[in-house]
């Protein structure tokens, strides 16, 4: 696959806050790489009022205060020049009229094909309206019905907030567009330690063969924030921490990490892979939901404005999970997520079996650590491994030692951005790193018992203080199997 050589750029929510924060930063980032293709237009629309300039000078602080590279004025001026805004509501189907002429005359003007990718950083209630406007108003056309030019749509998360509106959603999408023309994104797909999962796992021989119920004990995915929930508390108390985070970026997560080895790095042979690990979770009941799952709020949570002072939303949800298949059968998966803890920091760990209790682990008051291999996704990415060694001296002393590589140390340049890995394989059109359909559907049918579970229920949250590692009641839920979390 390779770039186009000319594409619109149409970010439906432009001046919003993910256009000023992550999207036009990542556009501009990939200029300043070279990745962009020759020809290219940004058309940012939105209900402000806002001029070229007014929007062009949005965009300059949005990369000003987020770019991970200081901005080069040379490099913005002209990238400047790619940029442009109209003012519409997504509510008037007029307004996509005078968005279709404004589009016409920028790509007449700058000699583009009229190569298309609409973005959609807009709430989800408006993913259906917008796509029936933009096939009514002949902006796009199926795939199967014509080739070129290109129209495609990325969808950002949540996709529904249960199965039915992801169904809802999807039916909608899939009414314009061709599967094949649908990115939906998940940001943290597009992580660089995230990509570097499959490459850790089949391109080194000495890991590929661990991974499996002989040799792993069990495996922990923890992603937690820092923050609390901040300006979103408005979805955030519609969704909660196992719509926000489990249901679709650890289960991604989780479907890397254990996936089997696909056979190419071809976008359906991949999402097949992992397909097959949702499928092959293990049904939540209530009798299981109430023995392996956690949840909780941090305590200052429904103190936040815009919170319900009653509210039973969650900000926090660990879960003990299994894959009922050959290579993972009994393995446990242990995850949790949650807001407002100790630290911010995503990370995989792999805990293999005990050595024999014989030789240099017949002690049981001096157990040896077990081996670990550990993925830091963020904010240290890279990945260590925790062997044991004798200390120097005439005794056999056993002690833990740390191998550790770090991507900061390795690679000096700093590694892109999320957004920009995944904007880049919209535009060459590599859909490996996004969501299909019946994934994203499988994942919600999974969650589905819990959510249904959880909502006949009425007592209480347990609460956890505020930057803490999370309730108690978590440490309680993995220590009933002998083992304990990592330390954040």
């Amino acid at each position: 696959m390779k770039l186009p050589a000319a594409v619109t750029i149409v970010i439906f929510g432009g001046s919003g806050d993910l256009a000023h924060r992550k999207l036009l930063p990542a556009l501009y980032n990939l200029h300043v790489d070279r990745l962009l293709p020759p020809k290219i237009a940004v058309v940012g629309v939105g209900r402000k009022e806002m001029s070229d300039d007014a929007y062009r000078a949005f965009a300059k602080d949005g990369v000003t205060q987020f770019s991970r590279r200081p901005i080069d004025e040379a490099a913005w001026e002209t990238f400047a020049r790619t940029l442009c805004f109209v003012n519409m509501s997504l509510d008037d189907e007029r307004g996509f009229g005078t968005l279709g002429a404004r589009l016409d005359s920028v790509e007449h003007e700058g000699g583009l094909t009229g190569d298309r990718i609409y973005y959609l950083a807009i709430p989800p209630a408006l993913f259906a309206p917008t796509v029936k406007h933009l096939a009514r108003s002949r902006m796009v056309a199926r795939a199967s019905q014509r080739a070129e030019p290109f129209a495609r749509i990325i969808v950002e998360k949540p996709i529904g907030h249960d199965l039915d509106s992801a169904r809802t959603i999807n039916d909608a999408l899939a009414e314009v567009f061709d599967e094949e023309q649908i990115y939906r994104i998940d940001h943290y797909l597009g992580k660089e330690t995230v990509q570097n999962i499959l490459v850790l796992r089949f391109a080194n021989s000495i890991f590929e063969p661990l991974f499996n119920l002989k040799f792993i004990d069990h495996v922990q995915i923890s992603v937690a924030e820092a923050e609390g929930v901040g300006t979103r508390a408005g979805y955030y108390e519609q969704a909660g921490a196992l719509r926000d985070m489990i249901q679709n970026h650890l289960l991604q997560l989780l479907a890397l990490t254990t996936m089997e080895p696909p056979h190419a790095l071809k976008a359906e042979v991949v999402r097949d892979e992992k397909l097959e690990i949702l499928q092959s979770l293990r049904p939540m009941d209530a009798r299981v939901v109430d023995t392996c799952l956690v949840r909780a709020q941090y305590a200052s949570y429904v103190k936040e404005p815009g919170v319900d002072p009653g509210s039973r939303t969650e900000t926090f949800v660990a879960l003990q999970l299994f894959i009922d298949n050959w290579r993972w059968a009994g393995v446990p998966f242990f995850l949790r997520t949650g807001k407002k803890m100790a630290k911010r920091v995503s990370e995989i760990t792999i805990q293999l079996k005990d050595i024999p209790p014989i030789l240099f682990n017949a002690d049981p008051a001096h157990r040896l650590t077990p081996n670990v291999l550990s993925i830091r996704i963020q904010p240290d990415e890279g990945f260590s491994i925790e062997i044991s060694s004798k200390e120097p001296g005439p005794q056999v002393h056993i002690e833990t030692v740390k191998m550790d590589f770090h991507y900061n140390t390795e690679f000096p340049t700093s590694s892109p951005e999320a957004y920009e890995r995944l904007l880049l394989d919209v535009m060459i059109g590599d859909q490996t790193l996004f969501m299909r359909r019946d994934a994203v559907e499988t994942a919600w049918r999974w969650v589905m018992p819990i959510l249904e579970h959880w909502s006949q229920q009425q007592q209480p949250l347990p609460t956890y203080p505020d930057g803490s590692c999370g309730p108690a009641e978590a440490d309680a839920l993995i220590e009933a199997t002998g083992r304990r979390w990592r330390k954040l």
